[in-house]
């Protein structure tokens, strides 16, 4: 994970932090929730060269490898208050 910029484990910590409020596994990220919050266009760009993420409009969908990405950044907030 050490590869990707802020901007682009901004996009994975937000999709985790949805991950950790529902309760559920999550594949479909916001990208602009129309009330000012938005993910930098660096980090959404970073993160579909990677392969990680598909971005259509204001949501993006986290491919199979965004997903255990997202899965990692999990563990790691985990592990850092255990």
């Amino acid at each position: 994970m050490a590869d990707y910029s802020d901007k682009g484990l901004s996009i994975l910590a937000f999709a985790a932090y949805h991950s950790l409020t529902s309760g559920s596994t999550v594949s479909e990220v916001v990208l602009d929730d129309g009330e000012g919050h938005r993910a930098d266009p660096d980090g959404v760009k970073e993160l579909e060269d990677a392969g990680l993420l598909q971005a259509d409009g204001a949501r993006g969908r986290l491919s199979s490898e965004g997903e255990a990405a997202l899965g990692k950044v999990l563990d790691a907030i985990r592990g850092a208050v255990r």
